[in-house]
């Protein structure tokens, strides 16, 4: 089992470190980092963790400014990483922090890490444990910040 890490230089909190530390953590598995300019890189990074570096599944980090054409830029890396995952039938979990989510640059790094680790147990779940995440349907998890809770009548 190999899990890949593909995280960006545009982004202020090295993700990608995060996310391996983790992992290693979680589970015993093998680690695949590419790391790549920015957000709109992350779908061809991660098609190629999953073809050439053998990775069977993968974790696509990026860090969006907070103008609106970041936002932008985010909707098609999304977009990438959705198609990507339909081509190679291998499941990407996109971790994206929007600057604009934080007030200031350490509630940014903190949402950051918490929100990288909380995925990146998503990730193993989801690769090696699935039946858990179906104990955890529909109670309302949030990555990053607290958990909502279910919806009761």
């Amino acid at each position: 089992m190999k899990i890949g890490v593909a995280d960006t230089t545009f982004a202020r909190v090295d993700m990608g470190r995060i996310a391996a530390d983790e992992i290693r953590k979680h589970a015993s598995v093998g680690i695949e980092r590419y790391t790549v300019p920015g957000i709109k890189d992350l779908p061809v990074a991660c098609k190629k963790l999953i073809e050439e570096r053998g990775c069977d599944i993968v974790m696509a980090l990026g860090m969006p400014g907070g103008a609106e054409k970041d936002r932008v830029c985010a909707h098609e890396a999304s977009q990438g990483l959705i198609l990507t995952q339909l081509m190679t039938n291998r499941h990407i979990v996109e971790v994206f922090v929007h600057e604009d989510e934080a007030r200031d640059a350490n509630e940014l790094a903190w949402l950051a890490e918490r929100r990288t680790r909380e995925h990146a147990v998503n990730a193993i779940k989801l690769a090696l444990y699935p039946r858990e995440l179906e104990k955890e349907a529909g109670t309302g998890q949030r990555q990053g910040f607290e958990d909502v809770g279910p919806a009761r009548r």
